[in-house]
Order: C-alpha cells, then sequence, then structure tokens
C-alpha cells in the first residue's frame, strides 16, 4: 500500500516576524502545492525543523495543513523520537490532527540496538490505525536500519515504506530485494531520484519541491511512465542546485532559496541561522542559472 507514488514535498514551516510558525503563509504553501501538482505533503519533518517545535504547535501545524488541504492529498506527519514514549504520543496525536501517515526517523542520539529498534517501531504501529514510512537518515542520526531489522518491519502491515536518505544506492537496492514490491521506497536525497526509481522506487520526499514542485513532479512521473531519458535530463539538470541546497544544513540554504524568490517564509529557530553570505551568494548564482528571479 504505497501512501503516494511521486513527489511529497518536505514542507518547510515558515515562521512570521516573531518567530512564531506564520500560519497565513502555511496556508499560502499548501494551496501552492496542490496547484503545482505534489503528490503528498510531508510536515513537520527535518526540513519543517521539528526539532525546534514544541509539542502543541508540532501538532498544530499538521492538523492546519489537514485541514486546509481538505483530502486532495495526503498528509504525512513527522512524529519521530530518540523516546519511545513520545514518538507514540506525538503519533497518536497527528492521526487525531488528520495525518494520513506517519514518517517516523530512527531514534537519534541514544542509537538503540537491533531489538530495541524493533520494539520502538512495534510500538508507534500498535498505538495508531495509519501507516508508517520509516525514515533511515543515518548521518544525523548515527544509526542506519540494518537490513535484518528492515525485512522484519517490513512485515508489519503497518510499516508500509521508507524514506532511504542514507545516498547509499546498494543498500536501496537490498531493501528492494529483501522487502519486495510492496514496500514502498521513496528517495530522501533530490540528487539520486531516479537511480533510486531505477530500483522500484516509488518517489521522492523532496527538499528541491519547495520551490520546484512541478519540476520534481514531473521527474518522477516520467521515469514511471517510461520516458527515462527525460527523467534522467531532469535529474541532471538541476543536480549542481540540488547540491546547492544542502552546501549548509538543511533547511538553512532552501528556506533563503524560497526568500530569495519571493516566497517570504521567514527565518529559521536556533540553533540554525541564517545562510552564510558566501553561500548565499553561491546559491543566488545557481539559481539564476536556471532562470529564476533572484531578490537579493
Amino acid at each position: 500500500m504505497s501512501i503516494f507514488v511521486g513527489s511529497g514535498v518536505a514542507l518547510v514551516t515558515p515562521f512570521d516576524e516573531n518567530n512564531r510558525v506564520n500560519y497565513e503563509k502555511l496556508k499560502e504553501l499548501v494551496e501552492y502545492h496542490i496547484e503545482n501538482d505534489t503528490d503528498a505533503l510531508v510536515v513537520v519533518g527535518t526540513t519543517g525543523e521539528a526539532s525546534t517545535l514544541p509539542d502543541e504547535e508540532h501538532i498544530s501545524v499538521i492538523k492546519y495543513c489537514a485541514d486546509m488541504a481538505a483530502g486532495r492529498l495526503p498528509i504525512v506527519a513527522g512524529t519521530g523520537s530518540n523516546d519511545t514514549e513520545h514518538a507514540v504520543k506525538l503519533s497518536v496525536m497527528a492521526e487525531k490532527a488528520g495525518a494520513d501517515a506517519l514518517l517516523v526517523v530512527t531514534p537519534y542520539y541514544n542509537k538503540t540496538n537491533k531489538s530495541g529498534l524493533i520494539k520502538h517501531y512495534e510500538a508507534i504501529a500498535n498505538s495508531v490505525n495509519i501507516p508508517i514510512i520509516l525514515y533511515n537518515v543515518p548521518g544525523r542520526t548515527g544509526l542506519s536500519i540494518p537490513l535484518d531489522v528492515m525485512v522484519e518491519l517490513s512485515k508489519n502491515e503497518k510499516i508500509v515504506g521508507i524514506k532511504e536518505a542514507s545516498g547509499d544506492i546498494s543498500y536501496v537496492g537490498e531493501i528492494a530485494r529483501l522487502c519486495g514490491e510492496d514496500f514502498a521506497i521513496y528517495s530522501g536525497n533530490d540528487d539520486i531520484i531516479v537511480p533510486v526509481m531505477s530500483l522500484g522506487g516509488k518517489g521522492v520526499i523532496s527538499v528541491l519541491a519547495n520551490f520546484m514542485p512541478k519540476e520534481t513532479h514531473d521527474m518522477v512521473i516520467s521515469y514511471l511512465d517510461g520516458d527515462v531519458k527525460k527523467s534522467r535530463e531532469m535529474q541532471l539538470k538541476y543536480n549542481d542546485l540540488i547540491h546547492t541546497l544542502f552546501i549548509e544544513t538543511n533547511p538553512i540554504p532552501v528556506k533563503k532559496a524560497m526568500n530569495l524568490l519571493g516566497m517570504n517564509v521567514g527565518g529559521l529557530r536556533l540553533p540554525l541561522d541564517e545562510l552564510s553570505e558566501a553561500s548565499t551568494k553561491i546559491l543566488a548564482e545557481k539559481l539564476k542559472n536556471l532562470g529564476f528571479e533572484v531578490k537579493l
């Protein structure tokens, strides 16, 4: 059961001048993505600065997006934590708030063992009635899901896929081989969407899609429709910009890109700080190279 096929945007959380959630801007972003063929809204994840959103704000953003989307596209809510009890609490609340599915990152910092990892995800799955996408991003968490654990988790009817952000294509291939076609693989890296699709991926959970939603959707759908050449050309065309979106820690560059393009999504919450002047110049140049009008 794929929650979506195509491009799910890893949505930024817009802030106002007081660094509070800007709900009017959030409404604009939801409509923007619906109008531009985004296939799912992935909210309050890494790019949505979930780590600095208190629970009340965290759930409020989920509910607001679910209400605004009104069933027009699925809402996938980030509810991961390195505290299983907290992850269960967030997951239950997210379901009540209207989330269609959950994105659950591996426990970070405490880096559990195999049995603990299985029990962690089983506890979350047993607490909700909506599907779960695992999130493997060892560069942030210090923990990669072992393949034997992945196979065990994939047997759970509520655990239906993975956002794979290790960048290891061999690992992606092993997931596809061992877990089968019914276990959805989403690229967690915008620069390898096409390689992941070639191994049976169902799409991407994308940072780039925050301001290039149509292009990201088209890259995936072109591949699925059999136009591999077009999909590959798009991947190569945008990879220079994609790499620049990670010139500093995500979501610092993507928020700056959106602000440079006049989308006015506000700043960041500490410890994340504004993109450096040197990196901003590079980012602006990459945007201009693709024909964007940049407002410095």
